[in-house]
């Protein structure tokens, strides 16, 4: 086996498809197959099955996985021994959530795309007990985490601040104008939330449903674009972090309830606990925490 199949490899698990693998590593398609078939025949073992349509590691993949992430951060960390003055350059895959992605990320981006364009980072979208498992897998370079805990098993995290949250509602809305809002007003209230296993989600769940009979229902929605849109037409209230409202708050399309949370969200930078720091995953860890670690000290 050699870097060039790991990498693909390393690509194909990443994204669960071959297809896009080629797309992003700017291959043929079967180029992709010839490199895996390859490495599977210098293992003597099958590292991909197809189920339902898609691509899922085997058993063997699954435990060569963590193995190639530390062979190909090894491999970068070399070339950067060796060239200590050759710019970052190659991929790095960093899990994110929906929020960091849109209303976080735009000028950390347009940072790297300036200062270091041989360097791509390719953002992935996954809920934090996702981005935890990928990053203990070696699947994920680095992740963003939002979440109350800051300890997490297997990763180290850099705390970037406290993520306000706010809970919002239409202009017309009873609780509007309350010069304070109480926990148990809002349990009669339709709460618009993102999928399961969003902490400011699950927090709130909890709270609301802490000592009641019945659970609070929930109106499961995509994404937080279409949360707002619903909050808007009058569907019900959400918890949502206040940089994905900041415009609409400014409108006065949405209003803020006066409900204090009684608990703090962390929004980390987290990677690999134990792994050596590329001079790529360096420049990114420290570039990210400078940016963002000022705009929460702002807030």
């Amino acid at each position: 086996m050699d870097i060039r199949q790991l990498r693909t490899f390393h690509r194909v698990a990443s994204l669960g498809s071959f297809t896009r693998a080629a797309t992003e590593l700017n291959y043929a398609q079967s180029s992709v197959t010839a490199q895996i078939k390859s490495l599977e025949a210098s293992l003597g073992s099958e590292l991909f099955e197809r189920v339902a349509g898609k691509v899922k590691l085997t058993p063997a993949g699954t435990r060569l996985l963590p193995y190639a992430g530390q062979l190909l951060s090894l491999a970068t960390e070399a070339r950067g021994v060796a060239s200590p003055d050759a710019q970052p350059e190659g991929l790095l895959t960093i899990g994110t959530m929906e929020s960091i992605t849109s209303y976080r990320m735009p000028t950390v981006l347009e940072y790297f795309h300036h200062r270091y364009p041989r360097l791509q980072i390719s953002l992935r979208p996954s809920l934090c007990a996702e981005t935890l498992h990928a990053l203990r897998q070696g699947v994920f370079d680095a992740g963003f985490l939002m979440e109350a805990e800051t300890q997490h098993s297997g990763v180290h995290s850099e705390v970037l601040g406290v993520e306000p949250l706010v809970i919002v509602a239409t202009p017309g809305h009873r609780l509007a104008d309350a010069a304070k809002v109480d926990t148990d007003e809002l349990r009669s209230e339709s709460v618009l939330a993102p999928e399961a296993g969003c902490a400011y989600r699950e927090l709130l769940e909890a709270e609301l449903n802490d000592g009641t009979g019945e659970p609070v229902p929930f109106l499961e929605f995509g994404n937080i674009e279409a949360i707002k849109r619903g909050v808007g037409a009058g569907l019900g209230i959400s918890l949502l972090p206040r940089m994905t409202v900041t415009d609409e708050l400014a409108a006065g399309s949405l209003v803020p309830l006066a409900w204090e949370p009684p608990f703090e969200l962390y929004t980390q930078l987290a990677w690999r606990k134990g792994s050596t720091l590329s001079r790529e995953r360096q420049v990114f860890v420290e570039q990210v925490i400078d940016f963002l670690s000022h705009e929460y000290q702002e807030l």
